[in-house]
């Protein structure tokens, strides 16, 4: 006797199960998921994979996805500890890591994250060898030349989340001084994801209007706006939402997303992401910062070399010189 399914529906063409732009998130804690959730509304895969060592909530998480299928559009949703879950994915997006604590930088969360890529990279990489990586555990700058090393692949393709969020951080906090909308206030922070971030105020401007030019000390001690005090919020954000919630997470979320909406959709957009900065601005050593590039379906496809003032380059520099002490020193 035929079944239901049988009896319903009369088959016509094999369906081809291989995905052409499949994402896996490797980490389910809150980063990960937020990344989730943002790139099911934003319709940006036709499969998503997750990957965790914690098994039961791996699970629930996948249950939880799968039941609102019915509102949103991506038709695979699948989970296991196994990274042959993963194969054959376009995008892998690393959020694994140990937690930063409250009062901790992300710099001395170091080494404990490299051992974790260290069991997690190569085998994401036999299973997706033409991926590209996608990078958002912090250190975030250190960990995007450690994936890079141990995967093997074309530095255009390893992608550190970097200072995008920074960066949008900068212009809602210019906006919220204005009264102005984030989309319409311009402004770039590269360097590190952290501490030793560099604000380019040579660049911050309103349709078109360059604020440096209405006030030549804008950014600096001597202006009696507190403009610099942005750049101090912008640093110190992460810490202060650390302490009162335990974790940052929806703009990360949404940061990661808006980079990977670039990349599957060759958007071609300009992004503060980190990427190989040696030869740049006067760097030698084989170190990853953020600084303007282009992402589209390949990953990074052109870097926007800006005009930074001797300020700015020299912050830069030190910014630079605050990675190379603790990554020269790395095991892995």
């Amino acid at each position: 006797m035929s079944t239901i399914k049988e009896q319903l529906i009369e088959n016509l063409v094999k369906e081809d199960k291989i995905s052409q732009r499949k994402i896996t998130i490797v980490g389910v804690g809150a980063v990960g998921m937020a990344c989730a959730i943002c790139i099911l509304m934003k319709d940006l895969t036709d499969e998503l994979a997750l990957v965790d060592v914690a098994e039961d909530k791996l699970k629930g998480e996948m249950m939880d996805l799968q039941h609102g299928s019915l509102f949103f559009n991506t038709s695979k949703i699948i989970s296991g500890k196994d990274y042959r879950v993963s194969a054959n994915s376009k995008l892998i997006i690393i959020t694994a890591g140990v937690r930063q604590k409250e009062g901790e930088t992300r710099l001395s969360l170091v080494q404990r994250n490299v051992n974790i890529m260290k069991s997690v990279i190569p085998s994401l990489v036999r299973y997706s060898p033409d991926c590209m990586m996608l990078i958002v555990s912090n250190p975030v700058d250190i960990l995007t030349y450690v994936v890079w090393k141990l995967s093997g692949l074309p530095v255009t393709r390893v992608i550190g989340s970097g200072c995008n969020l920074d960066s949008a951080r900068f212009r809602y906090l210019i906006g919220d001084k204005l009264g102005v909308h984030p989309t319409s206030c311009h402004g770039w922070i590269i360097g590190e994801h952290g501490d030793s971030s560099v604000p380019l105020w040579s660049g911050v401007n309103v349709a078109g209007v360059a604020l440096k030019t209405l006030d030549p000390k804008l950014g600096t001690d001597s202006e009696k706006d507190h403009w610099k005090n942005i750049h101090q919020q912008v640093v110190q954000s992460a810490y202060e939402i650390l302490r009162l919630k335990g974790y940052t997470s929806w703009a990360i979320g949404l940061s990661v997303t808006d980079l990977i909406g670039s990349i599957m959709k060759n958007l071609r957009r300009v992004h503060s992401v980190s990427t190989m900065a040696k030869g740049f601005y006067g760097i030698k050593e084989e170190i990853f910062l953020s600084i303007p590039c282009i992402l589209g379906q390949n990953g990074i496809s052109d870097i926007v070399k800006i005009n930074l003032s001797s300020e700015e380059e020299a912050l830069f520099k030190k910014s630079a010189n605050t990675l190379w002490n603790v990554q020269k020193d790395l095991v892995f």
